[in-house]
Formats: C-alpha cells, sequence, structure tokens
C-alpha cells in the first residue's frame, strides 16, 4: 500500500450503497454467482456484459468482459476474497487469477444480503479504494448511478428467478 494511502482512513476512501431488494438472498447471490444470469443485469444499459469467467471459491479468479455501446469491450479480472452462500461475496481487482498481481489494483467490493424475511433482502454494495484519488475516479465514472441502475436491473431479474 503506498504511504500516503495509509494516512488516509478507510471511510475516505469507500464508496456505498444499500438498497431493500424484492428477492431473497439466495436469489440475488445466484444471480451474482451465475454467469449465465450475472451477463443479464451486471452492466447498466447501454452497456453490455458479454461474458463471465467465474470460479467461485476463495483465491478463485473472475473476469466479467463489459461491452461500451460503441462495441469495445473491457475485461475486468479479479479474485474471490471470500465467499459465504447467500450471505457475502468479497472480491478485489488487485490479483487476476490465482495469487498473480494485477498492474493496477483499485477496490476490494463487498457484497452483502441480510434476510429482513417476508422475500426481502437487505442488499449492501461496499467498494474500498487503495487511494482518495481512485475513490473520486470511481465517483466520477458514474459509481451511484451505475450501480443503482444495475442494481435495478438486478431486482427486476431476481424476481423472474
Amino acid at each position: 500500500m503506498p504511504i500516503e494511502a495509509a494516512a488516509e482512513s478507510i471511510a475516505d476512501r469507500e464508496l456505498s450503497f444499500t438498497r431493500i431488494i424484492n428477492a431473497t438472498p439466495d436469489k440475488l447471490f445466484r444471480a451474482w454467482t451465475d454467469p449465465a444470469i450475472i451477463v443479464k443485469w451486471f452492466t447498466p444499459e447501454p452497456w453490455k456484459t458479454v461474458r463471465a469467467d467465474i470460479d467461485l471459491r476463495p483465491g478463485g479468479s473472475s473476469c466479467i468482459v463489459m461491452q461500451s455501446p460503441e462495441g469495445q469491450e473491457f475485461p475486468n479480472h479479479g479474485v474471490y476474497l471470500d465467499v459465504v452462500k447467500n450471505r457475502k461475496i468479497v472480491f478485489t481487482d488487485a490479483f487476476v487469477r490465482a495469487w498473480e498481481p494485477s498492474n493496477k489494483p483499485f477496490m476490494v467490493g463487498t457484497i452483502t444480503f441480510e434476510d429482513l424475511g417476508q422475500g426481502k433482502t437487505r442488499y449492501t454494495a461496499r467498494v474500498q479504494h487503495w487511494t482518495i484519488a481512485d475513490r473520486k475516479a470511481h465517483e466520477d465514472m458514474g459509481f451511484h448511478p451505475g450501480w443503482g441502475k444495475a442494481t435495478d436491473q438486478l431486482e427486476v431479474l431476481a424476481a423472474t428467478l
């Protein structure tokens, strides 16, 4: 970790949001972990997710390929750090596979699914960045509207699972 990042509080490097979703945790977890399902909701329209390769286990790698409206593909490689079925997924782009470091670590993502009963889940997406500059760049890319729109798509799809 860069020395300047160590001096920055984690709260200053974090983006997050929480939403109550009309779907059970098992449906949301499945939508996050089944490659055939994740391509249907993960990227906010008009972007698309064109491929998802997932090895769902701590240390397992993932590659989610997003496509711009112009057709340019953006592979996002990462590794799962923790997986608790129907409760939590923790992943990072600090590694591209196994324990091979990425060229530029950007974030650690934590997705939690809290069962509220009656078919509802408290869904929290928390993204911690290495630096405040990384957090700001992610915010400027449209973290809240983008992840919010993708979550809208997730909720609609989860209702059909």
